[in-house]
């Protein structure tokens, strides 16, 4: 797989430049720029992890946290500049549907065909319960139905001040997990080499992740350019691209090492890659958003639509009913995914 993601990029991005000088069709550089990204973001998850390796736990802990939705972030950022607060709202839902459901959903299934009975840490479940029902229940719903009756200025305040908490509490977690209860809960843990060995050293990591960001973030900008069109070409609207599209490139990279550390039982990782995600994108991508669109013309309230709010919110639940038992099987993988085919095929027709 690595070496596709690698052919993906040596051919990607010289495309993605040469396309966008001599203006080729928008459809077709669309497509470019969608796989070149999703390419980069193996390279930058692969560097990541050979960082965390070399630096240890905890460090490796907040280094996972900075760059597991990097790629997202920056398209997001991207599209907030070019006015498309709708769609950056989209995408942010999404990526919650997608990793609670898409992703876990993918990885239960694929993990229960192999292996009838699945564990993961019980503890982590539960207190990932716990945030889930904060970040999606307290900090994206209670704030619409205050919201109802606030001006903009009003709502974009309420936002700040609920963005600012939130990275707070993340921080909060963070810390939580990696140092006062750094194995406080431990249970029964995922099978590995006593010593793992990164994949590149230090100094290779650190280029490699500069040099794919730097790529990331020129061939978003040009991505975002093409919503649009694409939009208009294949009937699609502005939150059917945020919620499917730019959700699923932001995290192809992560949603495969989920499914393949399930493939491998170690359920612990897998689980923690898709719930660890959600909550970095709730807690921490979205409020980061908020206070970023202060920069620009037109603000971001972190104020959603009645189906996308009523999406993630029932996602979550039915994430919480299925994951906090520690024990998974292939039948509550396809449950989570008949979950998300039917959100796609709504949100595709509203």
């Amino acid at each position: 797989m690595n070496k596709v993601f690698a052919l993906m990029v040596w051919i990607g991005v010289p495309l993605s430049v040469i396309g966008s000088f001599l203006h080729w069709p928008v459809v077709l550089m669309f497509a470019v720029y969608c796989l070149t990204i999703i390419a980069l973001a193996s390279y930058m998850g692969r560097a990541t992890e050979s960082l965390a390796i070399v630096a240890g736990p905890r460090i490796g802990g907040l280094l996972n946290a900075t760059f597991g939705n990097a790629v997202e972030l920056i398209i997001s950022i991207f599209a907030l500049k070019a006015g498309l607060v709708e769609v950056v709202l989209a995408s942010l839902t999404g990526s919650v549907l997608g990793n609670l459901l898409l992703v876990a959903g993918l990885s239960f299934f694929v993990g229960g065909l192999k292996y009838k009975r699945q564990e993961f840490n019980v503890y982590d479940a539960r207190h990932n319960a716990g945030l889930l029902t904060f970040a999606i229940l307290v900090a994206f719903v209670i704030p619409e139905v205050f919201a109802m009756n606030m001006s903009s200025q009003e709502k974009l305040s309420l936002s700040v001040g609920i963005s600012i908490i939130m990275i707070f509490l993340y921080l909060a977690a963070l810390y939580f997990k990696l140092v006062t209860h750094r194995g406080v809960y431990q249970q029964k843990s995922d099978v590995v080499e006593e010593h793992e060995e990164p994949e590149w050293t230090k100094g290779k990591a650190i280029l490699i992740l500069a040099l794919a960001t730097a790529a990331v973030a020129y061939i978003s900008e040009r991505l975002v350019h093409t919503f649009e069109t694409v939009a208009e070409s294949f009937g699609w609207s502005e939150l059917f691209i945020g919620i499917i599209i730019v959700a699923i490139v932001g995290n192809a990279a992560e949603h495969a090492s989920a499914v393949i550390m399930a493939y491998k039982n170690r359920m612990n990782i897998a689980v923690e890659i898709a719930i660890g995600s959600t909550l970095q994108i709730a807690m921490f991508v979205a409020p980061v958003l908020v206070l970023v669109s202060l920069l620009f013309p037109e603000k971001m309230p972190l104020v959603f639509s009645l189906p996308e709010l009523i999406a993630m919110a029932t996602s979550v639940l039915l994430t919480i009913v299925i994951s906090n038992d520690g024990d998974t099987n292939w039948f509550e993988g396809a449950t989570l995914l008949a979950a998300y085919t039917i959100m796609g095929i709504g949100f595709y027709l509203l």
